[in-house]
């Protein structure tokens, strides 16, 4: 049996992008490691995590509110990058696709939460 959220782009894209977040934060100073680093990793999960959690829900009331905690989360993780960037843990030419992809999966949790109210 397949679960709701597996059919979901949106799901797809933020797990995808966990990896991402993984993978640039490997390189932040050990000093970070319980820092920045910690709060980047979880915001970034936080995501992929919300949108299943919601989709599993048997109501559209409770997904789009795990919907607004994970947009939440892409917030906070914006915010986090640019931290990151001004911090000089990662460069400007590393910081721009992440948060330009960012935005794009911010943009189809949107999306997702205007169709969930829409339809009946």
């Amino acid at each position: 049996m397949g679960k709701p959220h597996h059919n979901l782009e949106v799901w797809k894209r933020s797990l995808n992008f966990v990896t991402k977040i993984y993978k640039i934060t490997a390189s932040f100073p050990a000093d970070e490691k319980f820092g920045l680093v910690s709060q980047m990793r979880r915001a970034a999960v936080s995501i992929p995590s919300n949108i299943a959690e919601g989709a599993a829900r048997n109501s559209k009331k409770e997904f789009i509110n795990f919907l607004h905690i994970a947009q939440g989360s892409t917030a906070e993780l914006e915010t986090q990058i640019l931290i990151s960037r001004n911090l000089n843990f990662v460069t400007q030419s590393q910081a721009q696709p992440l948060l330009k992809e960012l935005e794009e999966i911010s943009r189809m949790i949107i999306g997702l939460q205007k169709s969930l109210r829409s339809s009946k």
